[in-house]
């Protein structure tokens, strides 16, 4: 299913997260307060809005009650941040998540409803879309240019069966290096282990199979 992400703020983060969303197949709502830069944006986006994100009436007026999620893109405005986080989750929205620029800035995101801080030093804007967008991703690492490691949520019709039953390097070409249960550690698989709704695998796969996990 498509999600719709707004991302409030166009710095180079900002800009390389909507523009990844919008290729992965996402309705992108993107605005900053830079009129020209809205103008030059509008292409690699569903809608571009330029507006004042540190005024509560205009981040108010944008929509948001209707995106699946609100990503805030502004670290270094943390004023315009907490406006933005507290605005959206009073409309409702179900994922709200903000770049920060520091551990107290983190904190005090957190306390005013983001459900997920961003690190942009430690992820791209491209990492960031794989995991927003996708409803099997926990988390991906770039191996090299053309292989990726992922945490994996197992899919509803895998529950109960094993990898032998499932056969997911032949059938997906992906190969399972580990698994973990909620409050376990990484362990190696039981082939003939049956997987649950909670399993999470640590999978290997190619760059060129990223699309089908959507």
């Amino acid at each position: 299913m498509k999600k719709s992400v707004a991302v409030l703020g166009l710095g180079k983060y900002g800009r390389s997260l909507a523009e990844n969303l919008y290729r992965l197949g996402s309705d992108v709502l993107a605005v900053d307060n830079d009129r020209k830069l809205i103008e030059e944006f509008a292409p690699k986006c569903t809608s571009a809005v330029c507006a004042d994100l540190s005024d509560e009436e205009a981040v108010a007026s944008l929509g948001l009650k209707d995106m699946d999620i609100v990503v805030v893109a502004m670290g270094r405005s943390l004023s315009a941040s907490i406006l933005s986080v507290a605005v959206a989750k009073e409309q409702g929205v179900p994922v709200v998540v903000a770049k920060s620029s520091s551990d107290r800035m983190s904190a005090i995101l957190l306390k005013v409803g983001a459900d997920k801080i961003l690190d942009p030093e430690g992820e791209g804007g491209m990492r960031s879309a794989r995991i927003l967008v996708s409803a099997s991703f926990k988390d991906f690492f770039e191996l090299d240019s053309n292989m990726y490691m992922l945490e994996l949520i197992v899919k509803k019709e895998w529950v109960g069966k094993n990898l032998v039953e499932l056969g997911l390097r032949n059938k997906m070409n992906l190969n399972v290096v580990a698994m973990k249960e909620p409050g376990d550690q990484w362990r190696f698989v039981d082939p003939h282990a049956p997987l649950t709704e909670q399993s999470v695998l640590l999978v290997v796969m190619e760059k060129k199979d990223m699309d089908k996990w959507k």
